[in-house]
């Protein structure tokens, strides 16, 4: 089940993924994203759009979705 959900986000939403936790556990996963976009705005669109996505899918149980921001310029303009 891991498998296509990775694939699935790397496919539809262009992102890197990869399961960063719970590698030995059945029918237990953690995912890691990176999203690099132009505006902080443009980051949130798009992870809005990649949790509906996971969210809305029937075969899968979310038990927790959390977002961590690095801005890698220094800069906040959100």
């Amino acid at each position: 089940m891991v498998k296509p959900m990775v694939e699935g986000i790397r496919q539809r939403f262009g992102l890197s993924v990869a399961e960063v936790a719970y590698h030995e556990k059945w029918q237990r996963a953690a995912l890691g994203l990176a999203v690099v976009a132009e505006s902080h705005g443009h980051a949130v669109d798009v992870l809005d759009n990649v949790e509906r996505w996971v969210w809305s899918r029937p075969d899968v149980e979310v038990s927790a979705w959390e977002t961590e921001w690095v801005d890698a310029c220094g800069d906040d303009d959100r």
